[in-house]
């Protein structure tokens, strides 16, 4: 699973119960019931209930949809929920001003006329923004999303309503993950000859289902650690024909959007799905890299006990004059809450830390998918592993398993 521009970490927790003795009134509950129905119905943030609350259990593949101009060239989730995703990216183009700037000056002049792009990324508000201002400097654009949790159903429909191809809706199969990229690609008179991908999955598959399209794009746009590194293992092997551009490793990618964005998206992702506090939680990062730094940064503003684990010897000294415990992972498995991975890669924590630091009181499993193991969904992107001896963990952000 991807987060951002990156690829999550994968976040665990030890069971935590509450109990409450004081339980609301009959008048109670139907006042909080219509204060928080009301604060769902104003709320037009990525929490917002227009993305999750849907009773509609349809797939997005098996409804005939049309926008208000008669085009049906996309899939999402329900077209209807347009009006509210344009309200978000109506709030993300306030926080967006060299791209708004961009598109006033340059819009007349249509400086990517002719440029067909496809494009792979996390469908938001802000990369909604992104995708209105290609559009509005000439691109032809169609688009999927990279990751099959991250998708905002709402801002999606905006997209389509506004006469975007998208493919993409919150919660697909990996089936639906490569069928929304080759409705992107596989369309008949329509040759793209740009790439934009954040982990590869869009390059690859081009690569190996359309050889002959693949030679005939003019350029690649790789803005995640994990696509960079697919593109150098193409390159390597001299199969990389098409000249490619790392995006991840530009300054504004590093510091912005790997160190600042990470250091409030964070606190955002583990307060959304477990609500705890952060206050004296012992926290292991896998990974003092720029998303690691953003991580350890948050955690230890919030009175977090933060250890660090990490390889490079100049990130490790880096963690060290910051402030942080080095330590291995094996040191500290068993008494920390929480572990978040921050590398970029798999198999940072394996099935061999649990039988042999078991119990620890959180993890970062790599392979939890088996028989002995059994799985309950609490809601989306959280989950209870149980062991057959009833201990658990919580799992969130799960991995799809589609860029590792």
């Amino acid at each position: 699973m991807r987060v951002g521009s990156f690829s999550p970490p994968w976040i665990q927790f030890a069971d935590q119960k509450q109990e409450f003795n004081k339980r609301p009134t009959k008048i109670g509950r139907r006042s909080l019931s219509r204060s928080i129905s009301q604060s769902s119905t104003d709320s037009y943030s990525s929490a917002a209930s227009y993305t999750d609350s849907s009773d509609d259990e349809t797939s997005p593949r098996d409804k005939q949809q049309k926008n208000s101009k008669g085009s049906s060239d996309f899939c999402v989730k329900n077209i209807k929920q347009a009006e509210f995703g344009r309200r978000e990216i109506e709030i993300a183009e306030q926080e967006m001003p060299a791209l708004m700037a961009l598109r006033k000056r340059a819009q007349g002049e249509k400086p990517l006329a002719g440029a067909k792009i496809v494009g792979c990324t996390h469908i938001t508000a802000q990369t909604a923004v992104l995708m209105e201002t290609l559009g509005a400097l000439g691109a032809q654009c169609r688009w999927a999303a990279c990751n099959i949790y991250s998708t905002l159903n709402e801002v999606a429909a905006a997209l389509a309503e506004s006469g975007f191809p998208v493919f993409a809706w919150k919660g697909e199969s990996e089936d639906d993950f490569w069928w929304c990229i080759d409705r992107c690609v596989n369309v008949e008179g329509w040759q793209p000859n740009m790439i934009l991908d954040d982990g590869g999955d869009l390059t690859h598959w081009i690569y190996k289902k359309y050889p002959n399209m693949f030679k005939k794009i003019k350029g690649i746009v790789e803005e995640s650690v994990t696509g960079v590194h697919r593109l150098y293992q193409l390159s390597k092997a001299g199969k990389l024909c098409v000249p490619a551009m790392n995006v991840n490793d530009s300054v504004t990618k590093q510091k912005f959007d790997n160190l600042y964005c990470c250091r409030e998206s964070i606190l955002d992702g583990l307060k959304r799905t477990t609500d705890m506090m952060f206050g004296g939680k012992q926290v292991v990062v896998c990974g003092y890299g720029e998303v690691g730094k953003g991580c350890c940064a948050a955690l230890k503003a919030m009175g977090s006990i933060v250890y660090v684990t990490e390889i490079d010897p100049i990130c490790a000294l880096q963690a060290c004059m910051d402030g942080f415990r080095l330590v291995k992972l094996n040191e500290v498995i068993r008494q920390v809450d929480i572990v978040i991975t921050c590398t970029g890669n798999k198999n940072v924590v394996t099935r061999e830390h649990q039988f042999l630091f078991w119990p620890f009181r959180a993890g970062c499993i790599a392979s939890l998918r088996t028989p002995e193991l059994t799985w309950e969904r609490v809601r989306s992107q959280v989950d209870h592993v149980i062991w057959p001896d009833g201990k658990r963990i919580v799992l969130l952000a799960e991995l799809n398993g589609l860029s590792g």
